[in-house]
């Protein structure tokens, strides 16, 4: 595989384990609102947002089920633990990231969770700084490739800081119209970076993301978190990988792009 122009990075289940943090908040509030928590519904939600969302879980838990208040406690629960105790970084990403920076690809954030938490949870991590974009580039329109970050910004941001000219290069899924498995975050990802979806890489964990970089056409590695690709999916990925120290492997010459 030759290396890529920009990295696209989900963020819960990939970058954090925050998806079985979330999930196992939330059954804590189910349970305590007398609907069942079973680990399979949970799954079936991954990677999902919007209206999408909102009918899958009137499909499992029916049509009086209070949405809104369940998210806000299990939002509430997560952040009480997270700023006492940071998100738990999965195994590889910060040296994936490192390894990036080193040959000059482009890192991105595409989640299916509002920005704000995205930010949040990057800064929590001191992550941040993989993420740095020249908010002067980004504000005056969707820039070419090559020409993102500013000549005059000499240097690069150390993990958890960012210039003051820069923002953090980020789609949240309430950014977008159509949440995974639809194209529509990856495309907005690869629009903001100023990169043709030809030369950008999505890193996934889960089936509705690989679905919807595939709609995206663009090439992605599954490294699977709460559950395992089925077959299908799995075909559909360039790879399916246990972490992402597995990641750089996969470029035979780093110098190369494609």
């Amino acid at each position: 595989m030759k290396l890529k122009k920009l990295a696209i990075f989900d963020m819960d289940g990939l970058m954090f384990d925050t998806e079985r943090l979330f999930m196992e908040k939330k059954h804590e509030i189910l349970r305590q609102m007398g609907y069942p928590a079973r680990e399979e519904d949970y799954i079936q939600t991954i990677g999902l947002s919007g209206t999408l969302l909102r009918e899958k879980l009137i499909e499992i838990y029916g049509p009086e089920y209070p949405a809104e208040e369940i998210t806000r406690r299990t939002r509430a629960a997560m952040d009480k633990y997270l700023e006492k105790n940071g998100p738990d970084v999965k195994p590889g990403i910060e040296e994936l990231l490192q390894w990036f920076r080193e040959h000059g690809v482009l890192c991105c954030v595409a989640s299916s969770t509002v920005r704000v938490y995205v930010e949040k949870f990057l800064r929590l991590a001191k992550l941040d700084g993989y993420f740095c974009c020249d908010s002067r580039m980004l504000l005056s329109g969707v820039p070419k490739p090559g020409e993102y970050f500013s000549e005059e910004i000499s240097g690069v941001p150390k993990p958890g800081e960012c210039f003051s000219e820069e923002i953090l290069c980020i789609v949240g899924g309430d950014e977008v119209a159509r949440s995974k498995p639809e194209p529509d975050i990856f495309l907005a990802a690869c629009a903001r970076m100023g990169v043709a979806p030809e030369d950008a890489l999505v890193l996934e964990d889960s089936e509705n993301g690989v679905r919807a970089a595939c709609a995206a056409q663009i090439p992605v590695i599954c490294i699977p978190d709460l559950k395992q690709p089925s077959p299908e999916i799995a075909k559909m990925a360039a790879a399916v990988l246990p972490s992402a120290r597995e990641v750089p492997f996969l470029f035979s010459n780093p110098n190369l792009r494609n």
